[in-house]
């Protein structure tokens, strides 16, 4: 194995590679907290408290087709960046980034589930990968503005339900440079299918504000194959309460009760309303029936079937304080 002297060096003594690192941090702060940088993620916070794109001038303008903004943003933040990684090549990109061989992302803002990305798509490392079997829908917005280069998309529409899944349409867009397209991510999803070279885009998604779930379709038939939280809080908070259940923490019963009966992620209270019952069937019972009772609650329904099969099994529990039989 060939190690560059470079590299023997920073064994020694590791001072150059922390003191690049501090400026390209530096760098990078200096241009989010001054100028575009700062507008831009002022403009974000805006878009994720619910304000329209058109009321936001900087926002707006990047996706506005044939507006030059998109394109002067983003040469901006890659010039920064690149003289720097010319000078210092061993230093790491500041921003959040990711690359599987096919996808290349670029986080320029994130704030408060609003967020600005920059990603290059290889078209070559595209065509090596097999065709999707599932699609993913998600509780957001999206933009998109394709700044170079070309793509084929399919963009898959749920048109309905059914007791298994969705029922969804396919339809194939051609997408050239300058192309700005919309869509509402929890109908809407969109998939490259085909690339030309390297196709570069700007990416802005804010999260809807209903909390509802992600969910994986089998784009055969439509079957519901995977779902997760619809965000962080509700992801955490749902392994909080899995993970009091598996501990057998019987004293964060109440908790995990209050969870349950309060407003919120009907995915996150089932959840710990089933960790309740399992840690104290008593006061998982109680919480049950409480929920059942609620007319306008999206929860009634299962918890009053639930509730029947329980007494069914265990008719003891027509005695717990508070839920008559």
């Amino acid at each position: 194995m060939l190690i560059r002297p470079e590299l023997m060096a920073l064994r020694a003594d590791d001072t150059p590679q922390r003191l690049i690192q501090r400026r390209l941090v530096d760098q990078s702060n200096a241009w989010r907290q001054t100028g575009s940088g700062a507008r831009l993620e002022a403009e974000l916070l805006r878009l994720a408290g619910g304000a329209m794109l058109a009321d936001l001038p900087l926002l707006a303008a990047l996706f506005t087709p044939g507006d030059p903004a998109a394109a002067d943003l983003v040469g901006g933040v890659a010039g920064w960046l690149l003289r720097e990684l010319a000078e210092a090549p061993l230093g790491q990109v500041p921003l959040r980034h990711q690359y599987d061989r096919t996808l290349a992302t670029l986080v320029l803002a994130r704030c408060h589930g609003a967020s600005l990305a920059l990603q290059a798509i290889d078209g070559a490392g595209l065509a090596l990968k097999p065709p999707a079997q599932s699609v993913t829908f998600a509780a957001n917005e999206n933009w998109e503005h394709l700044l170079a280069g070309s793509a084929a998309v399919e963009q898959v529409r749920i048109t309905g339900r059914t007791q298994a899944g969705v029922a969804i349409a396919r339809e194939r867009v051609e997408l050239a440079a300058g192309a700005v397209t919309q869509r509402n991510g929890g109908e809407v999803a969109q998939i490259y299918t085909q690339v030309s070279g390297i196709a570069v885009l700007l990416k802005l998604q804010r999260l809807d504000g209903s909390g509802a779930p992600s969910c994986e379709y089998a784009l055969d038939d439509g079957r519901l194959l995977h779902q997760a939280a619809g965000t962080p809080r509700d992801s955490r908070l749902e392994l909080t309460a899995a993970l009091l259940g598996r501990m057998g923490r019987s004293d964060a019963a109440p908790l995990l009760a209050a969870m349950a009966e309060e407003a919120g992620s009907p995915h996150l209270r089932w959840q710990a309303l089933r960790e309740c019952l399992g840690l104290d069937s008593a006061t998982g019972f109680a919480a049950l029936s409480a929920i059942a009772r609620r007319s306008d609650d999206a929860l009634a329904v299962p918890a009053g079937a639930l509730r029947a099969q329980l007494l069914e099994a265990y008719p003891q529990l027509a005695e717990v304080p508070g839920c008559p039989a």
